[in-house]
C-alpha cells in the first residue's frame, strides 16, 4: 500500500510578460536574461489575485482528472512562499474556495522544495490511513512582491506566477510514490530570503526598511547555483542507490525550474540526455512551489510520461531545503 498520484492539474495566469517588457522598469535586456537564466517569458496575475485562487483552478482540474469531488478530500496541503495573507494559511483559504468546511488544511513553507515536502507528507498520511485522499497544491503569486528596479533585477527577472496540484490516494498498485529524501540546512538561510517584515525585528517593518528594499527577496545567485549543482546530483544518486536503481532506469527527471543553466548542468553531471529532462522555465520563469507540479503535469499531457515509467522529481530552494521523490507512474 502506498500513495499514488491519481490526478493532476495546473493553472497559469493569462498575462504573458516577455523579457523586453521588463526593460521599461530596469536596466536589462532579453539577451542578458536568456543568457543567464534561459527565461524568455513568464506569467503574471492581473488585479487582486492570491495564491489560493490560482491553487483552486489547479485543484479543480486535478480533482476532475482523478474523478473525485472536493468532498472526497480528507486533507489539503498547500505549499507556498507567497500566501494570500500573513495568516491564516492559504490551505485554509483554498478549503473554503473548494467548499469543504471542516477538512484539515496545512501550509508548507519550504519554498522551491515545498511540493516535494507536500508529496512526502501526503504519502505518509495515506500510508498510515490517516487520510484516503490528499490534495497537494503548490502555488505562487510572485509578481506583486518583486523589486521592479535595476536594484532588484537579478531576482525579479526570474519569477512567475502559477499553481500545480496533485491528488494523492491510497493504492495497492505497483505504481505510486516509491521513496522520498528530504533535507534542510538553515546555515545558508541568508543566501536566499525575504528579511522583512519579521517577528525577530522590532518593529517588524519600518519606512527605512522599505526604502532599503528589505521587504523584497534577495539572493546570492552564485552561492545558490553552487549548492544546486552539488546537492541535486547527490540526492538523485542517493535515492536511486537506496532503491537499487540506475539512472538508465529513469524515464524522466523533473527538476525544479529555478534556472535553465542549473538544470542543464545537473543533467550533464548526471549524464542525462535532454529528452529525459523536463524544462519549461523558458515559458513560465520560476514558479517556486508550483514549478514541479506544473512541469510534471505538462509532461504527462504531452505523452512524455507513460504508465509504468519511473519518474524522479528533484528540487533545491531557500532554507536551504532540497530533496527528491521517486515514483512509478
Amino acid at each position: 500500500m502506498r500513495g499514488r498520484i491519481v490526478g493532476m492539474g495546473h493553472f497559469l495566469p493569462s498575462r504573458v510578460v516577455k523579457n523586453d517588457e521588463l526593460t521599461a522598469f530596469m536596466e536589462t535586456s532579453d539577451e542578458w536574461i536568456v543568457q543567464r537564466t534561459g527565461i524568455r517569458e513568464r506569467r503574471w496575475v492581473e488585479g487582486d489575485v492570491g495564491a489560493s485562487e490560482l491553487g483552486e483552478h489547479a485543484a479543480r482540474q486535478a480533482l476532475a482528472e482523478a474523478g473525485l469531488e472536493p468532498a472526497d478530500i480528507d486533507l489539503v496541503i498547500f505549499a507556498t512562499l507567497s500566501p494570500d495573507l500573513n495568516f491564516p494559511g492559504s490551505g485554509c483559504l483554498l478549503g473554503a474556495r473548494l467548499g469543504i468546511p471542516g477538512v484539515a488544511a496545512l501550509d508548507i513553507r519550504n519554498q522551491c522544495t515545498g511540493f516535494l515536502y507536500g508529496l512526502a507528507t501526503a504519502d505518509a498520511y495515506v500510508r498510515s490511513r490517516l487520510a484516503k485522499n490528499v490534495l497537494v497544491v503548490g502555488g505562487e503569486v510572485h509578481s506583486t512582491g518583486l523589486d521592479m528596479s535595476t536594484r532588484g533585477r537579478d531576482v525579479s527577472v526570474l519569477f512567475g506566477d502559477g499553481a500545480g496540484a496533485a491528488v494523492v490516494s491510497l493504492s495497492q498498485s505497483e505504481s505510486g510514490l516509491l521513496d522520498h529524501e528530504l533535507h534542510a540546512d538553515g546555515r545558508y538561510a541568508e543566501i536566499l530570503m525575504v528579511e522583512a517584515p519579521a517577528s525577530r525585528l522590532n518593529p517588524r517593518l519600518t519606512p527605512q526598511m522599505l526604502e532599503e528594499g528589505r521587504h523584497y527577496p534577495r539572493m546570492d545567485g552564485k552561492a545558490v547555483f553552487k549548492h544546486a549543482v552539488e546537492k541535486l546530483p547527490e540526492v538523485v544518486h542517493s535515492v536511486l542507490r537506496r532503491n537499487g536503481l540506475q539512472l538508465d532506469d529513469i524515464a524522466l527527471l523533473v527538476p525544479h525550474q529555478a534556472n535553465m543553466r542549473i538544470n542543464e548542468l545537473v543533467a550533464r553531471h548526471l549524464g542525462l540526455p535532454p529528452e529525459r529532462v523536463v524544462h519549461n522555465i523558458q515559458k513560465y520563469g520560476n514558479t517556486t512551489a508550483g514549478s514541479i507540479p506544473i512541469a510534471l503535469h505538462e509532461a504527462v499531457l504531452e505523452g512524455r510520461v507513460k504508465p509504468g515509467d519511473l519518474v524522479l522529481l528533484a528540487a533545491l530552494g531557500a532554507g536551504l531545503t532540497w530533496g527528491a521523490t521517486l515514483m512509478r507512474w
